[in-house]
């Protein structure tokens, strides 16, 4: 139907979500405050065009075809291996240089009404990622040589067609519904909704102060690039403890530029298949987010890189502005043998999916 960026409204008459198909990128969303008042909750853009022009640092969008960090942007599938561009020296993150988050996806369905909802389709064709900007070419030459290996990318393996389904379910809750099949190849895939939260509304600082709940009992330590050792810790007695309801800056020094860190999902209760995975509260706004999903791990991301971007309506969105909780497969998991694997294979279904319920308390 667009094949250029538009932004698509879902209002139910109490919650207002703005959605572009640029990236399936939330924009907008808006919920009621103790006192009915509603406030825009996600960072973003009022236009399409920052996005576009790459002034995002990952705002709102659907990323893939990998989320998160692949190892020097390279692994091995079925005795072939793939390199793929390193847009996050030493490594590849979301997919590479123009991921799913930077493409144009098709509206597939959009439907109006109490229970509003809209579809997104993309196909991601074989050896995606396999071009090379020639604006980066020599920067890589300087940076990897002798690793000529770099050069020869081979992309993503295989073609993938790819659905993405936000619909509000009820007056306060949102689910998001992710699907690839593969179509001829064995390939990772690893979709992440990467959306930056601030309870108290996208303009109102940082939230520091909101409180958080993370049901795992365990997380993946990192490296000093953010890649996952391989070793699955206990939270524990540790500053990434977040099984009981916790302030998120109690700690957040301890922990470098702040958290970002795969937790292992696990030991909530459940709910129509879907496990819960995160409580996030305002304290000001007693606004609510509990977040249930059927994925393995999520990243908790306190906003660490965000730096002066220019927001809707002129805020100024610094450090800790927001924070992300992106339910995924775990990071680098294509070069993990102990993680769940993410490689689908073909005729087979990916399937992911998010509930945001929120409420007042």
């Amino acid at each position: 139907m667009a094949d250029q960026p538009q932004i698509y409204e879902l209002n139910n008459g109490t919650v207002v979500v703005k959605i572009t198909n640029y990236g399936c990128t939330i924009t907008s969303l808006s919920v009621p405050d103790k006192n009915g008042k509603l406030a825009d909750v996600v960072l973003g853009f009022d236009t399409v065009e920052p996005y576009v022009k790459g002034a995002s640092p990952y705002f709102g969008c659907i990323v893939g075809r990998v989320a998160n960090r692949i190892k020097n942007g390279k692994f091995t599938l079925n005795g072939t291996g793939y390199s793929l561009p390193i847009n996050k020296p030493p490594n590849s993150l979301h997919g590479g240089f123009k991921g799913f988050d930077k493409r144009i996806w098709e509206v597939a369905e959009y439907k109006k009404g109490d229970k509003p909802s809209i579809t997104f389709k993309y196909r991601s064709s074989d050896g995606e990622e396999g071009k090379f900007p020639l604006s980066l070419l020599w920067a890589h030459i300087f940076l990897f040589v002798p690793n000529i290996a770099v050069f020869l990318f081979k992309g993503y393996p295989g073609d993938v067609s790819v659905t993405a389904t936000y619909a509000l379910t009820s007056s306060m809750t949102m689910k998001l519904d992710m699907e690839a099949v593969p179509e001829n190849k064995a390939t990772p895939i690893n979709l992440a909704q990467h959306t930056y939260w601030n309870l108290a509304g996208h303009n109102s600082g940082n939230i520091l102060d909101h409180t958080i709940q993370i049901w795992a009992s365990e997380m993946t330590p990192v490296d000093e690039n953010t890649v996952p050792t391989g070793e699955i810790k206990p939270v524990k007695g540790t500053p990434f403890d977040f099984t009981a309801e916790k302030k998120v800056g109690l700690q957040v020094h301890e922990v470098g530029l702040g958290y970002d860190h795969n937790y292992v999902l696990g030991g909530g209760e459940e709910k129509l298949g879907l496990k819960r995975a995160a409580k996030l509260k305002d304290p000001s706004s007693s606004r609510v987010l509990n977040l249930w999903t059927n994925a393995p791990g999520m990243q908790f991301y306190t906003g660490n890189y965000v730096n002066g971007v220019v927001g809707k309506g002129g805020a100024v969105y610094n450090k800790h502005a927001g924070l992300c909780l992106e339910t995924q497969g775990f990071p680098n998991a294509i070069n993990q043998s102990n993680f769940p694997s993410v490689v689908v294979q073909p005729g087979s279904k990916y399937q992911h999916t998010m509930l945001f319920e929120f409420s007042v308390e």
